[in-house]
């Protein structure tokens, strides 16, 4: 029986990689059944301001399975970006890259490591909120909520249990973020006490990479954060060799979405050169997904062997190492030719013992972790161009409740103080004995209204069974 999935054929070299790929595919007779949808700059230049039409979600929705080639977002005009809108629809949660190297057919300066970062997909940055809040200051805002890095995490000790792998390494910046990556790091160390068999580790994302980076084979699963997992993943993917050999899953408990790491790369579209093979290898990681374990074993397998056998695209291509620099179309051939075949040097494709190696829908598990959640403050954000005097602001609020207690400029505190550090913006923390009321805050907005300050953001402070939400 097929199992349907939707392809997309992309931008730039979208069409002729997933031409290559989809040849294999059907050479290695895998069972699927394919309904192409149009996404990309041609849907953008229409009224989707995604780059996908509705008949196109209704394909995904229908499929639970989209095999996308790499899109190309324009610049400007609004337009947003179509993975994001994805994995935000989709609630693909989380994002697998694994990365090998293929050493010694493909030079790397580590000999070999196999290393699969699982990367949140939802939170952090990437979920597109920012601000300009004065002429001078602008405003992103990271997101990480305690369930989203639980899940997260769970997948991750999910999928080291599944593929026999040994240890998880969590990467957070926790001294400087304390409650958001706190959040991410402490919910990795909740998770981590249920996985006994497996080793646990967290460094800080700084040290944590740079070990990454020269060392390699120290490493087997690498949890963390959106944005540190978006840059991880590249750098690990290009220590193996080359970027263009990593192919990418992007899952949830509903839908998931299979795509090549790399970008669309227009200047090469439709010259015969691209390598297929990171999008290859993210149709592999579907075909394991939807238990078609042995067709995706073959068409690994066939694919090292073709490395093996020095047949080489114009990205991997070395003189002295290579036999035959080919394009994509004689790339996708070659192996097709050598499927029932298995690489000698390189190691074959090992799926973990688990004769279903699909890691098990994971469930939101939030529960409330307070009992008593109490309003005691309020940080106000000013548009500030007047000089580093605030006694204006200072005896306005003194007999306030709440009372005016530090004003900060991007974080420093510089009253009270003698610090004249500050930008065209400051935030003044406003902190009560007792607790207050919504109406409290109101009066304080109402009153900066009213002496004619320009308010351009106001934060609760609240006390969580009388513990501080909030840090500076």
């Amino acid at each position: 029986m097929s199992t349907p999935i939707t392809v997309a054929y992309g931008d730039g070299i979208g069409p002729e990689i997933m031409e290559a790929v989809l040849s294999i595919l059907r050479g290695a007779e895998a069972k699927i059944s394919i309904d192409i949808i149009e996404i990309g700059e041609r849907v953008y230049s229409k009224e989707w301001s995604h780059g996908i039409s509705p008949s196109g979600w209704e394909s995904i929705e229908r499929t639970k399975i989209l095999l996308k080639s790499p899109t190309t977002t324009p610049q400007g005009k609004g337009h947003k970006s179509l993975n994001v809108a994805l994995r935000k629809n989709l609630g693909l949660y989380a994002n697998i890259r694994p990365c090998i190297s293929y050493h010694p057919v493909i030079e790397n300066k580590f000999g070999k490591f196999d290393i699969v970062v699982i990367r949140e997909n939802e939170e952090d940055v990437y979920t597109g909120i920012e601000h300009r809040l004065t002429g001078d200051s602008y405003q992103c805002t990271k997101i990480i909520t305690r369930s989203g890095s639980e899940k997260i995490c769970r997948y991750a000790f999910e999928y080291a249990k599944k593929h026999n792998r040994k240890k998880v390494t969590c990467l957070t910046k926790d001294n400087i973020m304390k409650m958001t990556d706190g959040t991410f790091h402490a919910a990795f160390d909740r998770i981590a006490k249920e996985y006994q068999d497996i080793k646990a580790e967290h460094y800080i994302v700084d040290i944590g990479m740079a070990r990454v980076a020269t060392e390699p084979e120290n490493f087997d699963v690498i949890v963390t954060e959106n944005l540190y997992g978006d840059i991880l993943s590249d750098i690990v993917a290009q220590t193996s060799g080359s970027v263009g050999l990593a192919g990418s899953s992007n899952i949830g408990n509903e839908y998931a979405m299979f795509e090549a790491v790399h970008g669309s790369a227009p200047d090469i579209a439709g010259k015969n050169i691209a390598n297929p093979s990171g999008l290859l290898n993210a149709a592999v990681h579907m075909l394991i997904y939807i238990g078609q374990v042995g067709t995706a074993k073959l068409i690994y397998d066939a694919w090292l062997k073709t490395l093996e056998g020095g047949i080489h695209t114009a990205d991997l291509y070395k003189e002295k190492r290579s036999k035959q620099k080919v394009g994509t179309k004689e790339f996708a051939e070659a192996v097709i030719d050598n499927l029932g075949k298995k690489p000698k040097t390189l190691s074959e494709l090992i799926i973990g013992s688990d004769p279903n190696s699909k890691v098990d829908k994971i469930q939101d598990n939030y529960e409330q972790d307070y009992k008593i959640k109490k309003l005691v403050g309020s940080d106000i954000t000013l548009a500030w161009s007047k000089p580093a005097d605030f006694d204006q602001i200072v005896k306005l609020f003194e007999s306030s409740n709440p009372q005016i207690i530090a004003i900060y400029s991007k974080g420093l505190a510089i009253w009270p103080g003698s610090s004249k550090s500050s930008s065209d913006q400051i935030t003044c923390r406003f902190i009560a004995n007792n607790e207050i009321t919504n109406s409290d805050v109101n009066n304080l907005l109402i009153k900066f209204e009213e002496h004619n300050f320009d308010v351009v953001r106001m934060d609760k402070l609240y006390l969580y069974d009388g513990k501080e939400g909030f840090f500076s």
